[in-house]
């Protein structure tokens, strides 16, 4: 958008994109702005300054290093001074020990929207943390309610990536590289250090953010199950190149080292009119996810379900897993088909966004969340349980229905805002209770 006007949610009008997973791509808003040939030209064309935005330190290995050139209007050091702390309202970051992790299994109606008007910035709220912002491990859950866009505001996190989730609403999500649209049954990654702001495509939106302080996500390895399936590459959308060019004041937010600062500014800090790399955001349907599963009897562990992984030093062990559980078909012959009771090493973060989960049948609802820690038993609530084991087997589609998890392998602390909601279920271990004695110790 090489105009002074910045976009709206009155022109939703849907972007162009690049196509494939940790690409090289190269893009530009007016031709001729991206040089040829070389990263940093003594003088690049169009008057343009050269800026580098890394996402891996330099030395990495070629298949995990991100880092995105830029050609842009301003150098972003003309932002990057007399910072002030700012109101972090409910944003939190790890460590953060408001209190205790919990003993038991947690649950969460879909929280209210605050009382007053909010952007996707201002209507973030922390659920839960985990690791360390300044060591980079670990991952923060958040969820946000706006009801307002970013009109002349807009925020960088040096902390993380983060990974957004729509669950009510469309976003419009302007960032240095271009324009991504992301709805629900979509998913949303904004790279670590890239400036970006947030409109709504419809009068609020509601979702849930995965900030992932550890290794950048990448694709799983799909191991024998081969080249394909899962989250083909293909199906991730980058921007193109789109810039905005105006004089007009505003504020700049970063969050670093678990605190949010602001700036005043007097331009766009979106004014990148090309650029080339691979550090990019993108923006993919989970509907296009190739569900792998049994069609015999039993069913896999859930890492087939994996979308995403940031990996930890420990093979094997994920930093964090983003997991789906879409439609599907369901033929596994004389199989208990629901998730099995299980304690799990990892810790696991939930939410649905549309539908009904299978394993619970009554208090879960789209825009609420689960927290079920490592090592505290759950699974299917006991109507959950009856259905299953009282259904005849025949082929069954789950149709109209998305659900998440962010799978993580330390322990999830709720904030204090998480523990004290009116949302907060009282009452979750009780769809449990009713699971009766069964055993009888006649042979079968």
């Amino acid at each position: 958008m090489d105009n002074a006007d910045t976009p709206s949610a009155e022109s939703p009008q849907e972007p162009e994109y690049q196509t494939g997973f940790g690409n090289e791509f190269s893009s530009e808003a007016v031709p001729g702005a991206l040089p040829r040939g070389q990263n940093n030209p003594q003088k690049p064309p169009l008057g343009l300054y050269t800026e580098q935005l890394s996402g891996t330190a330099f030395t990495v290995p070629n298949d995990r290093n991100r880092r995105t050139w830029m050609y842009r209007i301003r150098p972003s050091v003309r932002h990057a001074w007399r910072f002030e702390p700012a109101d972090q309202d409910q944003i939190r970051s790890a460590p953060c020990r408001e209190q205790d992790p919990p003993i038991g299994q947690l649950r969460w109606n879909p929280p209210p929207f605050p009382d007053h008007p909010t952007t996707f910035l201002t209507g973030l709220h922390t659920i839960a943390t985990n690791g360390d912002a300044h060591t980079q491990t670990g991952m923060a859950a958040h969820i946000y309610m706006a009801t307002r866009s970013m009109t002349d505001s807009y925020v960088y996190n040096a902390d993380g990536e983060l990974l957004i989730v729509p669950q009510d609403g469309g976003l419009r999500v302007r960032t240095e590289c271009g324009v991504l649209h992301a709805r629900p049954g979509e998913i949303l990654l904004v790279p670590r250090g890239m400036v970006f702001a947030v409109d709504l495509l419809e009068e609020t939106a509601r979702g849930y953010v995965c900030e992932n302080y550890g290794r950048l996500l990448e694709l799983p390895e799909r191991g024998p199950i081969g080249a394909n399936g899962l989250a083909n590459p293909r199906d991730f959308r980058s921007p193109v190149a789109a810039f905005e060019d105006h004089d007009r004041s505003g504020q700049l937010f970063v969050k670093f080292d678990g605190k949010l600062f602001v700036v005043e500014t007097d331009h766009s800090p979106l004014d990148v009119v090309a650029w080339h790399g691979n550090h990019v955001p993108w923006v993919y349907d989970l509907r296009l996810f190739t569900t792998m599963g049994s069609i015999s009897f039993d069913h896999p562990d859930p890492s087939i379900f994996t979308v995403l992984t940031s990996p930890s030093p420990d093979e094997g062990i994920a930093n964090i897993d983003v997991v789906i559980f879409g439609d599907r078909w369901l033929v596994g012959e004389h199989t208990f088909r629901p998730p099995w009771y299980h304690k799990n090493i990892m810790s696991e973060f939930m939410g649905i966004l549309y539908g009904v989960y299978d394993a619970k049948e009554e208090g879960f609802e789209p825009g609420g969340m689960s927290l079920h820690n490592s090592y505290f038993p759950h699974g299917p609530d006991h109507d959950a349980w009856i259905k299953a084991t009282t259904s005849d087997l025949e082929p069954q589609k789950l149709a109209d229905t998305m659900s998440f998890m962010f799978e993580t392998r330390y322990p999830l602390i709720p904030t204090a805002y998480a523990g004290s909601i009116p949302a907060l279920q009282d009452d979750y271990p009780s769809v449990w209770h009713s699971l009766e004695r069964h055993f009888d110790r006649r042979t079968p």
